[in-house]
């Protein structure tokens, strides 16, 4: 059985009608409630622009937020450290039990 719910979502005065998974509504409604605030700092601070402009605002800033956050999180050179250690405790134990035999 499908476990999907239809939901409005609001954003910058328009609703939108969605089809999405139960656990994602929590999530979604989040999303929009940060997007209409974030467009609300901008019209409070810019009256000679529109609603386009707000939301592409809002836009930018919330996907360079998320491109900082990946990068914060790229665990690549954890991996690598950690291979590095790995290899040497490898080649320490196999020059320990070498020495131990003789």
């Amino acid at each position: 059985m499908e476990d999907k719910l239809s939901i409005k979502v609001n954003v910058a005065d328009r609703y939108y009608p969605l089809k999405i998974e139960r656990k994602d509504e929590e999530r979604i409604r989040k999303a929009a409630k940060l997007i209409n605030e974030k467009v609300l700092q901008y019209k409070q601070r810019y009256s000679d622009k529109d609603t386009q402009d707000f939301l592409a605002m809002a836009a930018l800033q919330f996907v360079i937020k998320a491109i900082e956050n990946e990068s914060e999180k790229d665990i690549a050179p954890i991996v690598d450290e950690l291979k590095g250690l790995s290899d040497e405790l490898g080649v320490f134990l196999e020059q320990r039990a070498k020495s131990s035999f003789t």
